[in-house]
């Protein structure tokens, strides 16, 4: 197949860059530079990731006791809302879409995303969604109160009477980063079909390409789904309309139908670049070829795929036919196919390998680690009899956690540290990202681990009060919270320190194979000099074969 560079493409806009502000101004400028949109993604996203933190630091300190008695109980209901909010729409999909920015185009050997504006605007909606959701905090009626997912009819009650209302701007938050997700699909969608580098086939391409890939194919077919949802809801809140109000003749289970239709296969447009970034990491950690590449790539698809086929996995206990139980148990069990091939290819991978134990990998095999459990308690959730028991319960937030933290954060972490020296041009402090992955490693497990006990054991989620029997492992997960707390301040002065004074990177200081390790660091505006000739698949360690025409020699 041919492909095309940047330039040929003249109705996207992607014409040679012409950026009027340097050094720290151009991130906080309308920058069309996919570099520069990565790092106010991952920058920005950092920043709601503390302010999630912050809630998160409000629950567990409100749960360390079994009284109801740090916080009044609206304010906790608000809390646990905002949380889940800010960490999802502020964080993961954010954090997870800069690292997407920022490598993409490197990655296939093109000069830009296909749409440098609609990538620039895609971004500037996120920072507003974000103030939308903190300025809630000032309105007479406070933040959203429903959750994160905001179920009606609770999400319908309005007893402030007034029409702009916490509720009201958490939908509008809401349906803004929609339009910016579906926006950002779009775009990466087409840069990796029309815009990879000549002899840059499918299966050249490498595995974090593959991930991104297949995540926002799910981004376009799911998440409109949400969008439309919300927008519906929002009607239903504000000019009367009946989509879900029972008392009008809604329906409200529809909308849990419309918000899982799109929020369980969000789980693995969150996780599908993580295993991406696994998948680039285990290879030159271990200076060995990712084993069985052609199928952990094929495996990413099939997750795609599967994904549509299990969000009613979520409704076991809204009213469900028995029959439609046993289906979406069996399409959801066998998420686990494609998941577990990756799972054996990255320890085929490590196994037997010249392992360096750097910050990178600490993170890598942590997350892999933590993963692994997440995998094991998402197969009983998918279980009829196991999901109806604990149900609304601490063992589902357990889960998820190890998930939503325990993977995609750490594997965040990992990225961020291996890329780091690309983005910067600066090396970090290896022994600050040491005590960064143990405290994090640690606190993580202290943290949720508990959460699956007391689920077991009966409690409910989602509650600032609970029967004294429970505090033991309320009190461990609360130090737990409290320690990855302090475990992102190793993480926040080692980045700046970095930055700002850290030793000179090389050009490629972990002898990587792909074509983001083939420019400087940081990379000049327009990527490449050249548009690079792809002549053979990635992740040729301990080979002697060139991955493009112009290199002499392999990488060993």
């Amino acid at each position: 197949m041919t492909n095309i560079s940047v330039k040929d493409i003249s109705m996207s806009g992607a014409e040679p860059h012409h950026e009027t502000a340097t050094g720290w101004k151009q991130y906080f400028s309308f920058s069309t530079d996919h570099k520069v949109i990565g790092i106010q993604y991952i920058v920005s996203a950092f920043i709601f990731f503390l302010v999630g933190g912050i809630f998160a630091m409000v629950i567990r300190g409100e749960l360390m006791t079994p009284e109801s008695d740090l916080v009044d109980r609206t304010v906790y209901n608000a809390m646990f809302t905002m949380h889940g909010t800010v960490m999802l729409f502020g964080w993961t999909f954010p954090v997870l879409a800069g690292l997407a920015n920022y490598l993409v185009p490197l990655m296939i050997g093109a000069r830009d995303m296909a749409f440098p504006r609609l990538n620039a605007a895609a971004f500037w909606m996120i920072p507003i969604a974000g103030i939308l959701l903190m300025v809630s905090f000032f309105l007479p009626s406070g933040p959203a109160q429903a959750g994160w997912w905001s179920y009606p009819p609770v999400s319908l009650q309005n007893p402030s009477g007034q029409l702009i209302n916490g509720q009201f701007v958490w939908l509008l938050a809401v349906a803004i980063s929609g339009v910016s997700s579906i926006m950002g699909a779009v775009n990466f969608v087409t840069t990796i079909v029309k815009m990879r580098a000549p002899g840059m086939t499918f299966f050249r391409m490498p595995m974090f390409v593959w991930a991104v890939f297949s995540a926002q194919i799910i981004q376009l077919f799911g998440l409109p789904a949400l969008t439309a949802g919300a927008v519906m809801l929002l009607f239903d809140l504000t000019v009367g309309t009946s989509f879900f109000d029972p008392a009008k003749g809604g329906n409200a289970i529809l909308f849990q139908h419309f918000f899982w239709f799109y929020s369980h296969p969000a789980v693995y447009v969150i996780i599908l670049p993580v295993f991406g970034i696994f998948s680039e990491l285990f290879p030159v950690y271990a200076r060995k070829p990712l084993f069985g590449y052609k199928v952990v790539a094929i495996s990413s698809l099939l997750i795609a795929g599967v994904s549509a086929l299990v969000w009613v996995h979520h409704l076991y206990v809204s009213g469900t036919p028995g029959w439609m139980r046993m289906i979406f148990m069996l399409s959801t069990m066998f998420v686990s196919v494609p998941t577990g091939i990756k799972v054996f290819a990255w320890v085929a991978t490590i196994w037997g390998g010249k392992l360096r134990l750097n910050t990178p990998m600490l993170f890598a095999l942590g997350g892999l680690i933590l993963f692994v459990f997440a995998g094991i308690t998402g197969i009983t959730l998918s279980s009829v009899p196991v999901d109806v028991h604990v149900n609304n319960t601490y063992y589902v937030v357990g889960h998820f956690h190890y998930v939503l933290y325990g993977t995609v954060t750490m594997g965040v972490y990992a990225a961020i540290y291996h890329w780091f020296p690309k983005m910067t041009g600066r090396m970090y402090h290896e022994s600050w990202g040491k005590l960064h992955f143990w405290l994090a490693f640690i606190g993580t497990n202290l943290n949720f681990f508990p959460m699956h006990p007391l689920g077991l054991q009966g409690m409910l989620r989602r509650v600032s009060s609970y029967a004294p029997e429970y505090e033991f492992w309320n009190i461990i997960a609360s130090i737990g919270a409290f320690l990855l707390g302090m475990s992102t301040l190793p993480f926040i002065v080692n980045m700046i320190a970095s930055w700002m004074h850290g030793k000179q990177a090389p050009q490629n200081p972990w002898r990587a194979i792909g074509l983001e390790w083939m420019v400087s660091s940081p990379p000049p505006v327009e990527n490449f000099e050249e548009i690079p000739v792809v002549v053979s698949e990635p992740y040729g360690y301990g080979k002697s074969e060139p991955l493009v025409a112009s290199e002499a020699n392999g990488h060993k």
